[in-house]
């Protein structure tokens, strides 16, 4: 007789000590990327907290010590594009922008430790959170551009309020932040030393009440260094205010310093379709009334490039499915993009809203 598998233990690790609920992302092989199993996980453990009680902080963090969240199961999400299952996808990205939301208004207050690799979908978990601890080896980012894509899961809302023109720098680019740049950018607010973690959530376990969760991370939370970003925010602002990505690229290509033009440069492999979409999206972004509005406006975009555009499933194939880095961009040169590319995007309707 065959013995019984042993259970899989379970991608979200959900459980309560004191007054403090805890959701570990379990998927460390994979950095835990986000299915849609994680995310439904999350928001039956958000649905059981929400009344109770003796819940009054939650903490959420990652298995492993490279990250919190790579981000959405992309490879997933390429598959559902080749199967035409337009269906799916809409389930998976309404379920995690219900989730994106619902961090943002969470009664109780939402810690997150974005330690290590935090992108894509893990900024949708970290960065609406109340309290969002970074540590030296967090490194944050929207890379979503390099796939043929867009940033989503609110991250057009956040980077459309960061100082200056980063908001367009870092969604176009995709660039990565550290703690310094991800505080100064405001998706981060407290930067603790990974050595420290620990130490931070038996505080959180233990706090001496009315000890409020940020009361307790200044305990542990040190100065940032400089951001880069912050330094660069002359030749960025300069750039990135010009009204379209060619004239951006031109601005970069006539500065003196040498990372405009290497910013210059990692435009030019990037999807221009996907370039010209993400440059109206933060800017639209920054005349809207609250995240909700920025997440419908997102959804609309990423349903639009999943079911009509070629560049999405190419951009995932050339970096994650056969790796050759060697996209093929339908146009490939910003000059073919047409004029109303972006006006098309983001006048899409979904056949199933967002919100109901």
């Amino acid at each position: 007789m065959n013995a019984a598998p042993e259970p899989t233990e379970s991608r979200v690790l959900v459980r309560t000590e004191g007054g403090l609920g805890r959701l570990t992302l379990n998927r460390p092989r994979a950095l835990n990327a986000l299915d849609l199993g994680m995310i439904l996980e999350l928001s039956a453990a958000l649905d059981a907290w929400e009344n109770d009680p003796d819940i009054d902080i939650v903490l959420l963090d990652g298995a492993g010590e490279r990250g919190l969240c790579a981000g959405g199961d992309v490879r997933g999400l390429y598959e559902q594009i080749r199967a035409g299952d337009a269906e799916a996808t809409g389930e998976f990205f309404r379920a995690e922008y219900a989730l994106n939301a619902r961090i943002a208004e969470y009664p109780a207050q939402f810690v997150v430790f974005a330690d290590g690799i935090t992108m894509g979908g893990g900024i949708g978990l970290a960065g609406h959170a109340a309290v969002r601890v970074v540590t030296e080896r967090s490194a944050l980012a929207m890379p979503e551009t390099r796939i043929g894509f867009t940033p989503d899961v609110g991250g057009t809302w956040l980077l459309a309020h960061a100082p200056g023109r980063l908001g367009e720098y870092f969604a176009l680019t995709g660039a990565s932040m550290d703690a310094g740049d991800a505080i100064y950018a405001g998706l981060a607010d407290h930067l603790v030393p990974s050595d420290r973690l620990d130490d931070l959530r038996d505080a959180l376990v233990t706090r001496a009440d009315p000890a409020t969760p940020t009361e307790l991370v200044l305990l542990f939370d040190e100065t940032p260094p400089p951001s880069r970003a912050a330094a660069a925010r002359e030749w960025i602002d300069d750039a990135f205010a010009a009204e379209t990505v060619a004239e951006i690229v031109e601005r970069l290509r006539g500065r003196g310093e040498p990372e405009a033009s290497a910013t210059a440069d990692v435009l030019g492999e990037l999807s221009p379709t996907a370039l010209t979409v993400t440059l109206e999206a933060v800017r639209r972004a920054r005349g809207l009334p609250d995240l909700r509005s920025a997440l419908a406006q997102e959804y609309g975009l990423v349903l639009w490039f999943a079911t009509t555009q070629p560049d999405l499933p190419e951009g995932i194939r050339a970096q994650l499915v056969d790796k050759d880095r060697s996209p093929r961009w339908q146009p490939a040169a910003l000059a073919d993009v047409g004029g109303d590319a972006a006006a098309s995007a983001l006048a899409y309707v979904p056949p199933v809203p967002l919100w109901t």
